[in-house]
Parts: structure tokens; C-alpha cells; sequence
């Protein structure tokens, strides 16, 4: 047995835990995140379920002290199996792998996500029924590296951030599940995380989706 509603993860860095641009770690309120319009829109018979982590990598670890655990690919499969069964996932991450110190070209991270968590996501067969979730691949917002907040911890993130679109909508065509391009998803002041507008643009694209998946 299961519950009735539609189980949607939301996997991803601090665009989806709610980090308001330009502050000092100050989060969105749930009405004002994705997360939480999303819900709004969707209505009761879908359980949002939140998953975001500031500072959330792709493979690599934040060497910084007081960021363990960074490392998206090792929570990944134990995130997916605490919250099964699940029906959409939806996955929004590549942000941090752009950090100079990371030192990864686009193509390295178009790679990293389809092998490490689009395939994982789409093969993970739910523990007790005989299901799979669905797969909703967002590309995260450009960045801006000539702010105060990315100056020498983004060099270079803005044209490789440019490039991710294209390199997203192709691994979703290849897996042949369904991509959101970052159109209308600003950066606020600080150069990264997503405005108040952006947090509302998304939730509205995303709903879209997911009345249209089959």
C-alpha cells in the first residue's frame, strides 16, 4: 500500500533550499520558494518534498571546514530510497561544480550529471513496488561572476554557465525525460541565487510539467 497523493523530490543546492540573494545565509520563506509555490499550485493530491542543500556539488567536496557532506552523488540514492516510492524527481544542480577551485569544464559537468544522477535516477526502481520516477532535469540560473559574493570563487562560471542549457537539453532528449531551460531564472544581486521572481517563474514551469507528464 501507499498513499494517494503524487510524490515529487526536489534534489538540489541552495535555488532550491531558498537562499536570498545577497545575505548572509537568510532563506526564502515556504510561500516565497519554488518549493513551496509549486505545492500552492499543485494542490493536496501532490506532496512536495524538499531537498536542497547550500553549497551541494555535483561529485566534488567542499574542503572548507564546516562543509561535509556536500557531495550530491553520496546522498543521492539514500535521499531517493528515504522517500520512497517516488513519482517525479525533479533535478536541479551544477551550480557549485562551476567554482574555480572544482576546475570542471561544461562538458565535464553535462557528464557528471547524467552519469551520477540522471541514469541513477531513472534505473532506481522504488524498494516495495514496481515503479520508477519520472524526471524533471532544470538547468540552474546564469551566473554572474563579477559581483562582490563570486569574485575569485566563480571565475569564468559565466560563459560556461551559458553553455549548460544546451548541454542539459540534450541529456534530457538522450534519457528521454523532460527538461526546464533556465529562461527567466535571474541571480539576485550576489550574482547565484535566484530572485523572489525567479523563485515564481520556476514553480510556474514546473507545474506546467508536471500536468503534462504521462
Amino acid at each position: 500500500m501507499r498513499d494517494k497523493e503524487v510524490r515529487v523530490l526536489c534534489y538540489g543546492d541552495s535555488n532550491t533550499w531558498g537562499y536570498i540573494s545577497g545575505t548572509n545565509h537568510n532563506r526564502y520563506l515556504k510561500k516565497q520558494r519554488w518549493t513551496g509555490i509549486l505545492q500552492e499550485l499543485l494542490g493536496n493530491d501532490y506532496l512536495i518534498i524538499e531537498e536542497g542543500l547550500n553549497s551541494r556539488t555535483l561529485i566534488s567536496n567542499d574542503e572548507r571546514p564546516g562543509k561535509e557532506g556536500k557531495n550530491g552523488s553520496e546522498y543521492l540514492i539514500p535521499c531517493l530510497d528515504t522517500h520512497d516510492p517516488l513519482d517525479i524527481v525533479i533535478l536541479m544542480l551544477g551550480t557549485n561544480e562551476l567554482k574555480g577551485v572544482y576546475n570542471k569544464t561544461t562538458e565535464e559537468i553535462g557528464k557528471l550529471i547524467e552519469e551520477y544522477f540522471v541514469e541513477i535516477i531513472l534505473n532506481r526502481k522504488s524498494q516495495y513496488l514496481n515503479t520508477i520516477p519520472k524526471l524533471i532535469l532544470v538547468c540552474p540560473p546564469l551566473v554572474n561572476e563579477n559581483t562582490d559574493y563570486c569574485k575569485n570563487k566563480y571565475e569564468g562560471a559565466s560563459e560556461k554557465s551559458k553553455d549548460l542549457n544546451r548541454i542539459y537539453e540534450e541529456i534530457a532528449k538522450g534519457n528521454n525525460c523532460t527538461f526546464v531551460n533556465n529562461d527567466k531564472l535571474n541571480a539576485g544581486i550576489d550574482g547565484v541565487h535566484m530572485t523572489d521572481e525567479s523563485h515564481k517563474n520556476l514553480a510556474e514551469k514546473l507545474f506546467s510539467c508536471i500536468k503534462e507528464l504521462k
